[in-house]
């Protein structure tokens, strides 16, 4: 799943291209993936594209005024193309294409989503806050206003609730998933398990915990900063720490990666740096194993 730090750099990398272009048509090949009627997708028609930027994992392509929001959910992505079809693409189950951005001079971004369950979103709206899923956003952990007491009072307000999830939330903190969150635990040396409120109760925890964040978010979008959209997936898995390395060394103290399973989802951490070398147990609502 795309998250911040690869969201981030799309959305560099499609300003740089989209940039003062004209949208002359936008097709959807799968209708499901458009959430919403008014405005209609033909107002994005004969627009010119004024930005490309991020709320939290939301694209938003601002167009004269009329903002094209994508939620690229877990298998989503965007491509560009130098030269799309003249014909717009037949609606299809099996396709992986959900619309195609068909810009001026004929080329254009096709907007893919892989696998049969189907969860990329797209929006048009007048503004992004019209979009649920960017209203309810908590603050951006890159942002200058995301200090440490912010972090402290998010913590506090989680209770007892296990790091890892209120990491995730995204009204909680915008952008970091699943990925990432495996990342900065482990660079945080914390358990995924650990309660958000003894974190905050302890001065020296809150700083580390901090620091993860900004510095391997930071870190991340650093290495992804300039390279296509086409790059960044391989530069993202090449550079993860623990996060789908299940039976693989830990780069920091060469123990076994371990894995968490669930059911839609998985996590991996380091037993040696993150939870005082006990393994978790691998079921549901797991607790360290005594």
């Amino acid at each position: 799943m795309p998250e911040l730090p690869e969201v981030e750099a799309l959305s560099q990398d499609l300003r740089a291209r989209l940039a003062d272009r004209a949208i002359v048509r936008v097709d959807i090949a799968a209708f499901s993936a458009l959430k919403t009627f008014d405005p209609p997708l033909s107002a994005l028609h004969g627009t010119l594209v004024e930005n490309v930027t991020r709320h939290g994992k939301f694209l938003d392509f601002d167009a004269s005024g009329v903002h094209l929001i994508v939620h690229l959910s877990r298998a989503g992505w965007i491509r560009w193309r130098e030269t799309v079809p003249d014909t717009p693409p037949r609606p299809s189950n099996k396709s992986p294409l959900a619309a195609r951005v068909v810009l001026d001079d004929g080329s254009g971004l096709d907007i893919t989503e892989a696998g049969t369950k189907k969860r990329l979103a797209m929006y048009v709206v007048r503004t992004p806050d019209e979009v649920p899923g960017i209203e309810r956003l908590g603050p951006d952990p890159l942002a200058d206003e995301f200090t440490i007491d912010v972090l402290e009072g998010i913590l506090r307000d989680a209770g007892r609730s296990q790091i890892k999830g209120v990491l995730r939330s995204q009204s909680t903190i915008a952008g970091i998933g699943n990925a990432y969150s495996d990342e900065l635990l482990h660079a945080a040396r914390m358990s995924p398990f650990k309660p958000a409120t003894s974190i905050a109760d302890d001065p020296d925890e809150l700083r580390t915990l901090y620091d993860a964040v900004r510095n391997v978010l930071k870190e991340a979008v650093e290495r992804s900063s300039g390279l296509a959209a086409s790059e960044l997936k391989s530069e993202k898995k090449s550079n993860l720490a623990v996060h789908g390395r299940t039976g693989e060394k830990c780069p920091v103290c060469g123990d076994t990666v371990r894995e968490v399973s669930f059911a839609d989802s998985s996590l991996q951490y380091c037993a040696t740096c993150q939870t005082g070398g006990k393994p978790l147990a691998d079921r549901r609502m797991s607790k360290l194993l005594k």
